[in-house]
């Protein structure tokens, strides 16, 4: 066990670099070490560690100036999806969904680096507060400028429209909510803030290709995911 530290140093910087298939290799090895240790009672123990982890990666999000709730939140969800999933033949299914959802949302916090420092601040603004019913309006309000600039300035250096990306933050967050949660696909449409669970239907399969549905009875789907194609 000497280096089971020194590899959990090694697979925090992963996730906080984006390294995601490097972090699964190496939370599969600290797992081997626990199995090591803990003989009968691995699973138990496997699944005592992904919630220390979890509670690890809260903190450090709370370090990178994550909203208090935001970090909160982020914890009591990956409680749940190891509480889910947590049994002999998924735990390593879970490993894997744990550092998927853990580069997410550091991902989120990466300061954007577009050439209108407002554009940036929009970003991470709508990255904060997602689940908010948020509209351009709103936004804009915020930062004291109007609608018809805001709008403007935003799709000339994200190459997307602001809500455009209202939308496509909404379907990456209910992804999560769809796979690890009991609530029912019209109780995550109306958390997310679509008009209807039709609506929200339609968007997310323009986005993901699949529905709602099928996202959540395939573990084998993979997580929608979309890069600002202007980014520098």
């Amino acid at each position: 066990m000497d280096k089971f530290f020194e590899i959990e140093t090694q697979l925090i910087y992963e996730i906080h670099h984006l390294e995601k298939e490097r972090a699964k290799e190496t939370l599969r090895s600290l797992i081997d070490l626990i199995a090591l240790r803990s003989g009968k009672e691995t699973i138990r123990q496997v699944r005592n560690y992904y919630i220390v982890l979890s509670s690890v990666m809260a903190r450090k999000l709370y370090e990178m100036r994550v909203p208090p709730k935001k970090a909160f939140a982020f914890n009591v969800a990956c409680v749940e999806l190891v509480e889910k999933h947590m049994n002999d033949s998924e735990f390593l299914y879970v490993a894997d969904e744990l550092i998927e959802f853990f580069t997410s949302v550091i991902s989120e916090r990466k300061q954007p680096s577009f050439g209108h420092q407002t554009v940036n601040k929009v970003v991470m603004f709508i990255n904060d507060e997602v689940e908010r019913d948020l509209s351009v309006e709103d936004i804009a309000k915020h930062f004291n400028i109007s609608t018809s600039h805001l709008s403007r300035i935003f799709r000339e250096h994200a190459g997307i429209t602001l809500v455009e990306y209202l939308n496509v933050r909404r379907v990456e967050e209910s992804q999560y909510y769809l796979r690890h949660s009991d609530k029912g696909i019209s109780d995550i449409s109306k958390q997310f803030h679509f008009c209807n669970q039709s609506y929200f239907t339609r968007i997310f399969k323009k986005y993901t290709t699949v529905t709602p549905k099928q996202f959540r009875d395939s573990q084998h789907i993979p997580y929608f995911r979309y890069n600002l194609p202007n980014a520098k």
